[in-house]
């Protein structure tokens, strides 16, 4: 449902692992009913239609084209550059010229992952949209393909689809990754040939909230909100043990390590190269006595792996993370399942066209199950909320 909400707090909090502002309601308390003034818009209401300036969709290059990084752009990831200066570019497209070699940055081939500096200058290859598809024309697991992201549709208007991610779901292909939710995305091509975007990402066992744009307009809108931050997301996770203080902040800087099978994010220090900041707020919800804790994480950035590193880095990992598990002769309490315990529990962004998109995914199986066995209430007021924006 979208609707606007209320702004939290912007008091600051100290520094790593200090507490944010203390909350006004004794824990567990309901929040109140919004009066009638707070309540939300009809869903109903149609976006305006009229067509504008920045609705105009741009061209994609038929011929070679060489453009230079912009400040705001700074940063960015080449295949991530791409899609926000030509949004429905197909994943596979742009991976394939990359591959080949057909863009070029500052005159050198480029990987997808590089980051980009401002003043740099991209070689960008003709570039071209996939071949439409007629509506209806879809074969049998085509259609079964488009029936099943109907089904994962938690709000949606003529500009935004937000999509509740099963876990195990991987958002992008990659090696080995034949089934991803781009590909599906493949699915909802309209008449003209245009695709549903993705706008950010989720890693493949994370479950909850992926944002997709459903035209360019939305699709730039949206991307230059979550670069200049004014998407805010909330996660939940079961972690290992209990945080102490039960509200603050992680500040560090993370790299990331490669290895022959593997990579991971470790956390490094300020000037090392590659290293970027990465800030997270957190906040216990509930406690399962000192073994297990409910938490409720706002990224302030969104950094590859952040809040998975950053639970690992203060002694409580998330309950099921292959990759940054770190407690020893810890053992699994019965019942729960040995699956990343981690939901994109709810995302608030601005709207291209007015007002406020605000979706929340409900707890995926094996967490539903978790909770139901711990005794947590899923309904219990979230202190994360007033946890501040930056």
């Amino acid at each position: 449902m979208s609707r606007r909400v209320r702004k939290a707090p912007t008091s600051r909090a100290s520094s790593s692992a200090s507490s944010p502002p203390r909350r006004p309601r004794k824990a567990g308390a309901k929040p109140r009913a919004p009066s009638p003034a707070e309540a939300p818009p009809k869903t109903n209401n149609k976006p305006n239609k009229t067509k504008t300036r920045s609705d105009a969709e741009p061209a994609l290059p038929t011929a070679v084209e060489t453009v230079t990084v912009t400040a705001d752009e700074a940063g960015m990831r080449v295949d991530r550059f791409l899609e926000a200066r030509f949004p429905g570019l197909s994943f596979s497209h742009i991976q394939r010229i990359v591959r080949k070699g057909e863009l070029r940055v500052d005159g050198r081939r480029a990987d997808s992952k590089d980051r980009l500096d401002a003043g740099s200058r991209v070689r960008i290859p003709p570039l071209r949209l996939d071949a439409p598809r007629a509506p209806g024309h879809l074969s049998e697991v085509e259609r079964r393909t488009h029936d099943e992201l109907r089904a994962m549709i938690l709000f949606e208007d003529d500009d935004v689809m937000v999509l509740n991610k099963p876990a195990g779901l991987a958002v992008q292909g990659g090696s080995g990754t034949v089934r991803h939710v781009d590909r599906m995305l493949e699915t909802m091509r309209d008449a003209k040939g245009q695709r549903p975007r993705l706008v950010h990402r989720l890693d493949k066992d994370t479950a909850g909230c992926l944002l997709v744009a459903k035209t360019r307009f939305a699709a730039s809108a949206l991307t230059a909100s979550f670069r200049h931050r004014s998407a805010r997301k909330i996660y939940w996770a079961l972690v290992a043990g209990v945080p102490k203080p039960k509200q603050g902040r992680i500040s560090t800087y993370l790299v990331k390590e490669e290895n022959e099978e593997d990579s991971i994010m470790r956390i490094a220090t300020h000037g090392d190269e590659g290293a970027s900041h990465a800030v997270t707020y957190y906040a216990v919800v509930e406690t399962a006595a000192q073994k297990l804790a409910w938490v409720s994480l706002k990224p302030v950035t969104g950094r590859t792996h952040q809040l998975r590193a950053h639970m690992a880095h203060i002694g409580h990992a998330i309950v099921g993370d292959p990759k940054y598990f770190n407690k020893e002769n810890w053992q699994l309490p019965g019942g729960l399942q040995n699956r990343l315990h981690l939901l994109a529990r709810r995302i608030v962004v601005p709207h291209p066209r007015g007002g406020v998109i605000d979706a929340t995914a409900p707890l995926p199986p094996h967490m539903q199950q978790s909770w139901n066995l711990l005794g947590f209430d899923a309904t219990r007021f979230d202190p994360i909320i007033e946890a501040p924006d930056a």
